[in-house]
């Protein structure tokens, strides 16, 4: 299953992290509907393993949206 990360938009950027754990999610599509700003949608990479990050569903800021997440709760 692909993991997809967020990054800061800039030449370094960090990933963004909730509690020191990469913050991941499996759609892309997803991510870019959901999240704005100066940020870029990339593949997780392989060197951060499954145990240093958290999927995004399971953030406390999210936990309002159903997932996966269906166009009739998005009117």
């Amino acid at each position: 299953m692909s993991r997809y990360a967020i990054r800061e938009n800039t030449p370094h950027g960090d990933l963004l992290t909730w509690n020191g754990r990469v913050i991941v999610h499996n759609s892309r599509g997803e991510l870019e509907f959901l999240l704005t700003g100066d940020i870029r949608i990339i593949g997780c990479p392989r060197s951060i393993p499954p145990e240093q990050t958290i999927a995004l569903p399971h953030l406390p800021q999210f936990a309002h949206h159903r997932f996966p997440l269906r166009r009739e709760d998005y009117p």
